[in-house]
Parts: structure tokens; sequence; C-alpha cells
């Protein structure tokens, strides 16, 4: 079983940055792929970025790329969001999430383990 619980969120203006931190908790955290998620008021939930088990491949959502990065660090048990160039689009409830196996990219039922999510808020 894995446990994750994000941080960082919070209110940013439009343009800034903000990096979220996940901290996972689980013996098979390092096997795992790892993904964000976001979702925003009356919105569904829709993927941002996936990275490998051990970080050799990441993908992001075309509405991010170039501006959000996806990274962990397996000695840590750690996984990141570094959000650049923020836009008022970018505002909801962001989600860290385990997957089933080592690579699954963007398949939101291949993600086996969710956190409570951290509330992010861009301001135009």
């Amino acid at each position: 079983q894995v446990q994750l619980v994000e941080s960082g969120g919070g209110l940013v203006q439009a343009g800034g940055s903000l990096t979220l931190s996940c901290a996972a908790s689980g013996r098979t955290f390092s096997s795992r792929a790892m993904g964000w998620f976001r979702q925003a008021p009356g919105k569904e939930r829709e993927w941002v970025a996936a990275i490998t088990w051990n970080g050799g491949l990441t993908d992001h959502a075309d509405s991010v790329k170039g501006r959000f990065t996806i990274s962990r660090d397996n000695a840590k048990n750690m996984v990141y969001l570094q959000m650049n160039s923020m836009k008022s689009e970018d505002t909801g409830v962001y989600y860290c999430a385990a997957a089933v196996t080592g690579w699954v990219g963007r398949v939101a039922h291949a993600y086996q383990y969710w956190g409570q999510g951290t509330q992010v808020t861009v301001s135009s």
C-alpha cells in the first residue's frame, strides 16, 4: 500500500510559480510510476503529468507543456510538480497518484493510490 500527502498549494498571481510536493510512504513507491492530476471547479479531473518509476521518462499534458515539470526523488520518497508561468486556468485541486506499474502515462484508471489533494489558486 502507498499513502500520498500533497503540499505546496496556495494562492499565486498569474505568471508566478509554485512547487507542489507529494510525500509517499510504502515500500513499493520506487517501483511505481507517479502522476499529477487536477480538478477545476465544475470540471472533470484531468491528467497533468506523469513520470516513470526511475524518473527516466516524463510526459506532460499539452496545456502545461513547457510550463510544468514533474520530477521525483526515490531516495526521499518524493514527487514534485514545478509550475511556472501560471495561468488562471491552472486553478484547481491538484492530486498526486501512484500507478499500478512502472509506467502508465495518462491512463487515470491505472493509478491505484491517490492523495487528498492540495488547492492551487491563480489570480489574474
